[in-house]
Order: C-alpha cells, then sequence, then structure tokens
C-alpha cells in the first residue's frame, strides 16, 4: 500500500498522526514513514501521565490502539510505554509502543519536517511550559505549530512564547471564531468540510492561515488546493 497522490499546488501537506493510512497512528513507524516522503509536516496529539511525562497518543485511554484498556492521563509513563499495540496489518510487531514527546521531536528533527503539535486536553499552565521546554532541549521549538480545540491552551502558551505559530482547533465555522482569530492572531484548523471558496478567502484577507482535517478524498483534497488552503492534514494524501 502507498500514498495516493494529489495536485497539491501550493498547499502544504500534513501527515495526520503521521502516515497513519499505512502504518499504526502516532507511532515512531508513522512518523518515519511520513518522514520518508514530501509531507512539509507531522501532526500528532500530547498527553500527560500519571507521573508528568509527556506521550503521543490521540485517544484518553488505550483501547483503540493497544489490546488493554487502560486511561492515559491515569497511568505511569512505564505501564504504557508496556503496552503491546494492535498493529494496523498483518502481525504485532515489537517495535510499535507508545512514543515520548522527545522521540517525536526528534524524528520531525531528523527528517526536517514541522511538527504540528495538538495540546490534546486542557493543560494547566505550568504542563504547557514543561512541554516547550522538552522541544527547546531538542533545539526545534522554530518548526513547532502547537494546536488545540481548547482556546485557552493557546492564550496560555501565547504568554510563554508570543511569537509562536498556533492554530486553533474547530469542527465549526462561526463569525465569532473568526473574531477571536483576529482579537488574537490566531491561524485556524478546522474540519474541511466547513470551509468554502469564499471562507478562505474571508479568512486570508484577515490576516489568518487555514489548515483543515482531515481529508482522505482526492477530488476533495485538491478542490481546497485550488481554494489556496495553506495546509492540508490527511491520513493517506501525498
Amino acid at each position: 500500500m502507498d500514498t495516493i497522490k494529489i495536485d497539491s499546488l501550493n498547499t502544504k501537506i500534513i501527515a495526520h498522526r503521521g502516515l497513519s493510512g499505512i502504518e499504526l497512528e502516532n507511532t515512531n513507524s508513522a512518523f518515519v514513514a511520513a518522514g520518508n516522503r514530501s509531507y512539509y509536516g507531522i501532526e500528532t496529539d500530547v498527553h500527560r501521565t500519571s507521573d508528568g511525562k509527556y506521550v503521543i497518543i490521540h485517544d484518553d485511554d488505550t483501547k483503540r490502539v493497544s489490546y488493554e484498556d487502560i486511561p492515559v492521563e491515569g497511568s505511569t509513563f512505564d505501564k504504557l510505554r508496556s503496552l503491546k499495540m494492535k498493529p494496523k496489518n498483518g502481525s504485532d510487531r515489537a517495535d510499535l509502543v507508545i512514543p515520548t514527546l522527545r522521540e517525536y521531536i526528534q524524528t520531525c528533527k531528523r527528517y526536517n519536517k514541522i511538527a504540528v503539535l495538538e495540546l490534546k486536553n486542557e493543560f494547566p499552565f505550568e504542563d504547557i511550559w514543561k512541554i516547550c521546554d522538552e522541544i527547546v532541549d531538542e533545539g526545534y521549538l522554530d518548526k513547532v505549530i502547537f494546536i488545540s480545540f481548547f482556546f485557552d491552551n493557546l492564550v496560555n502558551l501565547r504568554k510563554i512564547y508570543p511569537k509562536q505559530t498556533v492554530q486553533f482547533l474547530t469542527m465549526k465555522y462561526t463569525d465569532e471564531m473568526v473574531q477571536s482569530l483576529v482579537e488574537h492572531k490566531f491561524d485556524l484548523d478546522i474540519l474541511y468540510t466547513e470551509l468554502t471558496k469564499e471562507r478562505v478567502e474571508d479568512l486570508h484577507s484577515k490576516g489568518i492561515k487555514v489548515n483543515c482535517w482531515t481529508c482522505d478524498n482526492k477530488e476533495e483534497a485538491e478542490k481546497l488546493c485550488r481554494w489556496n488552503v495553506d495546509f492540508l492534514t490527511t491520513n493517506i494524501l501525498e
């Protein structure tokens, strides 16, 4: 199996949870698969463990990607790291583990990819600071776009790094949301079906860059690219 090629024009393509159309999502294998291809960036999700470590996984529990069902933020790093993961295809693989934030950043750095990092839940200010510190230790903060459904996560991050690139995640386009983006100078990461050509043009006129998720349909993606979305997040298109 390989990616589905599209005419992306000037749109930058982001690999959703790594190349999750081919490898198990949010694993080092998915990140390397994306790194070895033409993607501009690699998107992922970060949670805090019960003992204060930062790990990469999408859900609040592990049942969808492992053979055990435990809460991510209520479990220790060692317990999460020991889990046997469900392979996407074929037999079990020893290399599939829940990655650390640092491993994800190191892979992005190795392949010179933009890290698109979702602050998955509502984080206390001190955790946002510590997440940034880990990335600063790797010398890669300038190559990270932070995204979150929680507006205050991005507000608090900008208190620490006022010029950091951030995108507000949302499933719904509203005038009130756009006004908030303008006021805070945030960019947008929105469910792709909420976009129209007119909305993209209006956002751009206000200085807002547009990312959209998660489009795996070639025709729809190429239409979005013709509308000049800045980024397109996908599981399998390239």
